[in-house]
């Protein structure tokens, strides 16, 4: 069976596509901070049939990163590795003025400097496998909000890293992957004060995540409305 690594993955994006990719046939390696919801997501998840190794932790940790490659390399090896896991600098968001440095090192820590160490200790296992890397990214990368500056700075560099990341590596697909507005904890955290109830569940976004891996286009950033509408037609 192929194996995945996602982090973030006992709730939201995560947790949909562990349930997606069991559900395909994919053996998982989970990745979160908050251990007993992971360990239920797991538990869950394990219903499918297929292996569920969850290591609770934080992907800035290298220690915790290199036991997140140990885990596929118990499985088999690896041949996806989602980096999901995203910290926002400011709960709830707050303006460029207003967000302290504290805040935004945090932000890039998590969403660019720990996802570039787990693709760092996860290459020799994709480059075997000829696997593949997804960057969940977002739409605040690219458009400018007023309040997302520093977690859409982060999510740029991110997008960046994908893009020279597919050059250097050709043997390994890379795709930066903006979701698209979803129901998450991260929305409501970041803007507690908006109505989230009219916007997508994650569940129905992660079948654009399977047709990347189904259909295997080139390295590139694509998002997940049009991965969605070409399925459609």
């Amino acid at each position: 069976m192929p194996v995945a690594i996602i982090t973030g993955a006992s709730k939201g994006l995560g947790r949909a596509l562990g349930a997606a990719l069991a559900e395909s046939g994919w053996d998982l390696v989970l990745d979160a901070r908050t251990a007993p919801v992971l360990a239920e997501s797991a538990h869950e998840l394990r219903k499918y049939g297929t292996r569920v190794e969850a290591l609770a932790g934080d992907v800035t940790d290298a220690g915790h990163r290199a036991d997140l490659v140990a885990a596929a390399r118990r499985l088999g090896g690896l041949d996806l590795l989602v980096n999901n896991a995203s910290a926002l600098g400011a709960e709830p968001l707050v303006p460029l003025a207003e967000l302290t440095l504290d805040g935004l090192r945090a932000a890039l820590e998590t969403n660019v400097v720990a996802v570039l160490g787990l693709v760092q200790e996860a290459l020799p296992l994709l480059r075997e496998s000829a696997g593949a890397v997804v960057d969940v990214s977002s739409d605040a990368a690219v458009e400018a909000y007023g309040t997302w500056g520093g977690y859409g700075a982060s999510k740029a560099a991110l997008d960046q890293l994908s893009a020279v990341l597919a050059e250097e590596e050709p043997g390994v697909r890379v795709w930066a992957v903006d979701p698209g507005d979803m129901r998450t904890d991260l929305y409501r955290a970041a803007v507690p004060v908006d109505d989230a109830s009219g916007r997508p569940l994650p569940e129905v976004v992660a079948p654009a995540f399977l047709r990347l891996l189904a259909e295997r286009p080139a390295s590139g950033r694509y998002t997940a409305s049009a991965l969605l509408s070409a399925g459609a037609r």
